[in-house]
């Protein structure tokens, strides 16, 4: 049975559209459950009432007429009651309501499920029996479980169905992810996609179709000479271990896989687009055979495609044109892809994984981009080219925006750029509140090309120098003499001001393409200063390097990310110390020993602040991580990124004591994650005491804006409020008020 689930998902995520997906689940349903009726209901307008959208057994013309209020009838009730309802005689129970021209009153048994996405019902599937009788516990169970297999499938296929009519339909069309990076932005979409992965391959038209063909026939040729060298290294074999080979040696030859690719091609489409769509066709063809040896021949024909794939990509340009306003758009962006993009035409970010935390998010608020994570019902990849609108604040994606709606999101960018002017009227001014309390304002950052404008920010330094990006963008480890030149560079560019350089943080969602870390759960795995403690020759080279930048400027800070036992400061604390006597030794002289602190970003450094406090010369809380081993949330992970949020009463009593921790050891703490650079948390770190914050240069004058226009006195007022409230919306709901009411809400909406 399970193998029928899987074939049955298979097909309907290969669907072009939504009519085509539910009409196979109808008819793939009908046949498994052996029933009379099949027919799924979809919520629409958020689910103000259901439509019949799909049916094998009832009047076929009722399909997108026939309409449930949502409570009424017996679909209403499963999704009123987001369960099952499993009755022998339908007609009996209170809530059936008769639809005419349905066809249903000769049916009596009657079995409804709800199809729920991520807490959404998104409608009912029901099946149907002439006679009275109630559905069986085996077939009440089926249905359950395909119907929950069968949801993510059915909300792709709507998202993707309502671009099917795309170029002739004035309608609004809106996905709904997660805020990623505040603004707002119109630009084109330009997808970004992993090499050889058939499925991700966008559609995409050629400029030249005779070369589009060579390059396909050149990348089957190739494939066809390995599977004969692979058919005659096997020659030992038996003739019946060998059929693979021969199969595959006709398939490269047939009219199935390779014509109907070429015809594609000749069609105006890219060969890899053509590929994708001649596989994906052959794919539902066999999903929807009820023949073992058959649907094995899917895994071949994708197999093969993958390897054409990898040849016709090798032979593509690297080269990519894009838009004057391009967003990009990704199941899984990384820093490299917004990297390659020119950085005045990147207008925004658009990831169907990933939440406001994930590393991409991170970095799009550092370059003041727009960004929309986690859209995870985000249509396949046929979005290339099309005109997006993207709203970073309510994580709002407009795939076919209707002219008012366009019109109201370029006035809201107006106004945007006219916030953005009046900020920069803050810059050289100090942070200090109304009663006088000046709290330091330093800089995240990652990349050398973004120190001029920090260095001119009106920042106080450098809180956090992310040093795993020099790493990130070279195919080695950089060299000693390599890192102590980006260092120095940073270091003069902020003299006297400070600059805290964080030691390699590697692992998580950061990855070294040189030093691959494969884990099953990465975040909870050999990451940061694990990394670095377990190869001393790599965490040594970048301390000497650090040190040697550091000769004759004394404005450095190391920074030991992910620390989770004392062992373990007293480890580093040991390697920096050892790399100091040597370079001394190897004739750089005595070099001043810097200020070294702790990120507290794991709750076990939490519980032991005090203990690390009283061994180094500062604590840095890293929001972020610390945020998300707290709420046991990965903020990678779409399906439960809506729980992670930094505002909830634990992160802030977390914050909170590591503050108070500090203070009572008498050194400085501050907050270096996106929670510093969030105007609606800097009121509460205001009121805890922190004695600096660190946050990207787009945020510091919009964090300088909400300290400059209160009392530190009434930030404690807030924060005393604030911990005694039990829920994250309601702490949010307070602190909105208060920049409301202090006329700031523009920092937190867009507009005026």
């Amino acid at each position: 049975m399970l193998e029928t689930i899987r074939r049955i998902v298979q097909e309907v995520t290969a669907a072009e559209n939504l009519e085509q997906a539910l009409e196979t689940i109808v008819t793939r349903v009908k046949q498994v459950i052996d029933c009379n009726v099949c027919s799924i209901y979809l919520g629409i307008q958020g689910g103000d009432y259901y439509l019949l959208m799909a049916t094998r057994g009832l009047n076929p013309e009722a399909v997108g007429r026939a309409r449930l209020e949502r409570n009424e009838g017996l679909v209403g009730l499963v999704a009123q009651r987001a369960e099952p309802v499993n009755l022998e005689d339908a007609h009996s129970h209170p809530r059936y309501k008769f639809l005419p021209d349905i066809g249903e009153e000769a049916f009596h048994g009657f079995l409804g499920v709800p199809i729920i996405h991520h807490r959404k019902i998104l409608g009912v599937l029901v099946v149907q029996q002439r006679e009275n009788r109630r559905f069986d516990e085996n077939e009440e169970t089926l249905l359950v479980t395909l119907a929950a297999q069968l949801s993510g499938a059915i909300a792709l296929a709507e998202a993707s169905g309502s671009l099917r009519d795309i170029q002739g339909d004035n309608g609004e069309r809106a996905i709904h992810g997660l805020p990623g990076a505040p603004g707002v932005s119109i630009g084109q979409a330009v997808i970004v996609y992993p090499a050889a992965d058939l499925d991700a391959v966008p559609r995409r038209r050629c400029r030249n179709i005779d070369e589009e063909i060579r390059v396909f026939t050149k990348a089957v040729e190739a494939v066809r000479e390995e599977v004969r060298q692979h058919r005659e290294q096997l020659a030992h074999l038996p003739t019946e271990e060998r059929a693979l080979f021969d199969a595959y040696l006709m398939m490269l030859q047939s009219n199935s896989l390779i014509q109907k690719t070429i015809d594609r091609i000749k069609q105006g489409f890219m060969a890899s687009t053509a590929l994708r769509d001649t596989v994906q066709e052959q794919t539902q063809l066999f999903a929807s055979m009820d023949d073992d040896y058959l649907a094995e021949r899917v895994l071949d024909i994708r197999d093969l495609a993958r390897r054409i794939l990898v040849r016709i990509q090798s032979k593509t340009p690297g080269t990519r044109h894009y838009p004057p306003r391009t967003i990009l758009v990704g199941d899984e962006l990384t820093a490299a892809d917004l990297m390659a993009v020119p950085r005045k035409q990147l207008a925004g970010v658009l990831s169907r994984q990933g939440s406001g935390s994930s590393h991409v998010a991170i970095l799009a608020r550092a370059l003041g981009i727009p960004a929309v994570m986690g859209a995870s019902e985000l249509p396949g990849n046929d979005i290339e080219g099309l005109e997006l609108v993207l709203d970073g604040y309510q994580g709002w994606v407009y795939l076919h925006a209707g002219q008012r709606i366009l019109s109201e999101y370029r006035r809201l960018m107006r106004e945007e750029a006219q916030l953005s002017a009046n900020l920069q009227a803050l810059c050289q001014k100090p942070a200090k509140t109304l009663d006088g309390c000046i709290v330091p304002l330093y800089i995240n950052s990652g990349l050398l090309s973004d120190i001029g404008a920090a260095a001119n920010s009106g920042a106080d330094g450098i809180g956090l120098y992310r040093t795993e990006f020099p790493f990130m963008i070279r195919d080695r480890f950089p060299g000693e003499e390599e890192q102590c030149q980006i260092y120095r560079q940073i270091l003069q560019a902020f003299a006297p001001r400070p600059v805290t350089l964080r030691t390699l943080d590697i692992g998580g969602d950061k990855t070294l393409p040189y030093f691959p870390i494969r884990e099953d759960n990465p975040f909870l795995g050999w990451r940061g200063i694990r990394v670095s403690l377990d190869h001393p020759d790599i965490f040594a080279t970048q301390i000497r390097a650090m040190l040697r930048a550091n000769a004759g400027l004394n404005n450095l800070q190391i920074l030991l990310p992910m620390i989770s036992t004392l062992n373990e400061v007293d480890e580093a604390l040991a390697i920096i110390e050892r790399a100091r006597k040597e370079l001394a030794s190897d004739g750089y002289g005595e070099l001043p020993c810097p200020r070294t602190g702790v990120m507290i970003e794991v709750p076990s450094a939490v519980y032991q602040a005090a203990a690390i406090a009283r061994r180094v010369d500062f604590l840095s809380i890293g929001t972020n991580d610390l945020t998300q081993y707290l709420l046991a949330v990965d903020r990678n992970n779409p399906n439960v990124a809506e729980l992670y949020d930094s505002l909830h009463p634990a992160v802030i009593h977390a914050v909170y004591q590591t503050t108070r921790a500090a203070h009572r050891q008498n050194i400085p703490v501050s907050t270096c994650g996106e929670m510093a650079g969030d105007p609606l948390a800097s009121l509460l770190l205001l009121g805890m005491g922190m004695d600096s914050l660190s946050m990207s240069v787009v945020a510091l004058p919009r964090v300088k804006w909400v300290i400059r226009s209160f009392t530190r006195a009434q930030a404690t007022a807030l924060l005393d409020e604030v911990l005694r409230l039990e829920d994250p919306a309601t702490i949010r709901a307070l602190l909105g008020s208060e920049l409301d009411r202090a006329g700031l809400g523009s920092l937190i909406r867009p507009g005026k």
